[in-house]
């Protein structure tokens, strides 16, 4: 809706360390399990870069990316440092099937 594109980076997710055990006990990649499923939440908000000094020792708060122009899309930057494309995986309640 505000017409710009995402870094999201995968090692600053916040996912639990038995949260990770239980996924790799079941074969599962807990990174796409944590960007797309649950009712598991957390508040999600950006901020101005001239606001960043603000924040980033306050323990409260966890950074996982930045926003970018639109035209370089949404991504997932990978442990690896790798870009991927992602896209929102989640339940829709208004899709006609």
């Amino acid at each position: 809706q505000s017409g710009v594109g995402c870094n999201l980076y995968e090692d600053k997710l916040p996912v639990d360390p038995q949260f990770i055990s239980t996924c790799e006990e079941f074969n599962i990649d807990s990174t796409t399990v944590a960007i797309n499923g649950g009712e598991d939440y957390e508040l999600l908000f950006t901020i101005a870069m001239g606001d960043f000094d603000k924040i980033k020792g306050n323990p409260n708060f966890t950074i996982i990316g930045h926003m970018t122009p639109k035209a370089s899309g949404i991504n997932l930057i990978a442990k690896a440092g790798t870009s991927h494309p992602i896209q929102a995986q989640g339940w829709n309640a208004f899709k006609q099937n």
